[in-house]
């Protein structure tokens, strides 16, 4: 199913399946699992119920369910699963705003609109491109561990910073920032790498924040308090600037 098209005049067979674990999470899943074990074995089953329990639930944190990207060349997508729970305009990371010596060129130094995306422990923490193009920066900055779902991490705590461009020369960057427990950003990219629109792009272990930048002009068609899908819903669409509202109910 990963490669099969789907669309919206009912093309292509569509089921529910299992999703798979991530290959970064099985080492953490066989940890637990033979602690779930060993505890069984010498303290019995009272101890050995709730560690089983608590391998389930590492391996669910690492589950890789198949996501149906909209293939549209307008489309930005979330990269990752959580709530929106911070939109304004802010200047991009200043470390994509100055010139590393790559080559590539740096993002202008003026506010765009800032889309951040808390993801708890219970949600799938692969993340994705929002874009397809290619990869001109990835920056790697050590840091704190404060609560994600506040403005000053995006400053503080670790992060990574990931710079995109179309062939058309747009340019977007997202931030994967760790958390309160969370603690390593995972990347599936480098710089030179040519991705696709949803393709997984790295993860972060257990609770954290995606931010995504939107190019100047453009605003969001998510709101305040909304959940997103990876790689599916839209998030915003080049070349169009609409003010959207919602009642929550």
């Amino acid at each position: 199913m990963a490669s099969e098209i789907l669309d919206n005049q009912g093309r292509g067979e569509a089921s529910w399946q299992w999703p798979s674990i991530h290959a970064e999470g099985r080492k953490f899943g066989a940890i637990a699992g033979g602690v779930a074990l060993i505890g069984w074995l010498l303290l019995g089953p009272w101890v050995g119920w709730p560690l089983a329990v608590l391998t389930l639930c590492v391996l669910a944190f690492f589950r890789d369910p198949v996501r149906i990207t909209p293939q549209d060349d307008r489309a930005i997508v979330a990269p990752a699963d959580g709530l929106v729970t911070l939109i304004g305009k802010v200047p991009p990371p200043r470390e994509l705003t100055v010139d590393d010596g790559s080559g590539s060129a740096p993002m202008p130094n003026v506010p765009v609109t800032r889309i951040s995306i808390f993801m708890s422990v219970f949600d799938v923490h692969i993340n994705r491109a929002p874009i397809g193009g290619t990869v001109k920066r990835v920056i790697y900055i050590p840091g704190k561990f404060v609560n994600a779902d506040l403005d000053k991490a995006s400053e503080e705590n670790e992060r990574q910073h990931v710079l995109l461009e179309r062939s058309d020369g747009t340019r977007i960057c997202f931030t994967q920032i760790a958390g309160l427990v969370a603690r390593r950003i995972v990347p599936f990219i480098k710089p030179g790498d040519i991705i696709a629109a949803g393709q997984r792009v790295g993860l972060i272990r257990f609770g954290s924040r995606v931010d995504v930048y939107l190019p100047a002009g453009v605003e969001p068609r998510v709101l305040m308090g909304q959940k997103t899908i990876a790689g599916e819903t839209v998030l915003a669409e080049l070349g169009a600037a609409p003010q959207i509202e919602g009642i929550a109910q």
